[in-house]
């Protein structure tokens, strides 16, 4: 009884900017970051809108996530694997906890003590659900990490611009590499030319990385920011 009324006077204590932010994370299951919240209350101050959510993850109403750089909030316990069994819940949460950097089977049947053939048949299902997804990581011997479907994988998993299909793109990388060098080349023989200053002249043969990031984006050979 003294647990049901804590609870109560809980729910109760809440005012209408944690009321609303509860709103919006019942409107938007997978997750709100602070600038859902900042749009949808402009008129509210960081500070306001820190202390609501902070009065909603002390009163646990909510809990915290980071994918990538930015903090997400997301009603306790609100989870796309809620209508599974006990086990598909812990490895969803497993997986949920290792964010857009994924985690190795490995790690999962340490964290969830599942067996190898009943732990690879659970996995299996739930890409079937599409609930989660496997991505061969560049950085760990092309072993696949699992993690919750609608995420972006970390750069650290994909490699970024210099990979595709996590096949490393050494034709890509010397076509850049032939490109930078012409640009230099050029900006040599410009300052070469010049009748200006030795001063002047070294500056007009040196270029900053932006410059020949612009220089590259020009040309038209790289479809994704070389920067």
């Amino acid at each position: 009884m003294a647990s049901s009324s804590a609870a109560k006077d809980t729910e109760a204590a809440l005012g209408p900017v944690e009321e609303r932010i509860l709103e919006l994370c019942r409107t938007y299951p997978k997750g709100i970051s602070d600038k859902i919240i900042q749009n949808d209350n402009p008129e509210l101050e960081q500070k306001e809108r820190v202390q609501a959510v902070n009065n909603l993850l002390a009163a646990g109403h909510i809990d915290l996530f980071k994918q990538g750089s930015e903090l997400i909030y997301r009603l306790k316990g609100t989870s796309r694997a809620r209508g599974g069994d006990a086990e598909e819940k812990i490895v969803y949460g497993i997986i949920e906890e290792a964010g857009n950097k994924g985690i190795w089977i490995r790690d999962i049947r340490f964290k969830s003590n599942l067996g190898m053939t009943q732990l690879n048949k659970l996995l299996k299902t739930m890409e079937g659900k599409k609930l989660i997804k496997s991505v061969t990581s560049v950085a760990a011997s092309r072993k696949k990490v699992y993690m919750l479907y609608d995420i972006e994988p970390d750069q650290s998993v994909t490699g970024g611009a210099w990979y595709s299909d996590q096949d490393f793109e050494s034709e890509f990388v010397e076509v850049l590499n032939q490109q930078c060098y012409k640009f230099l080349q050029q900006r040599a023989e410009q300052a070469a030319a010049s009748s200006d200053g030795p001063m002047a002249v070294r500056n007009l043969s040196c270029a900053s990385s932006k410059e020949i990031a612009q220089y590259i984006s020009e040309l038209g050979i790289s479809k994704v920011r070389t920067t």
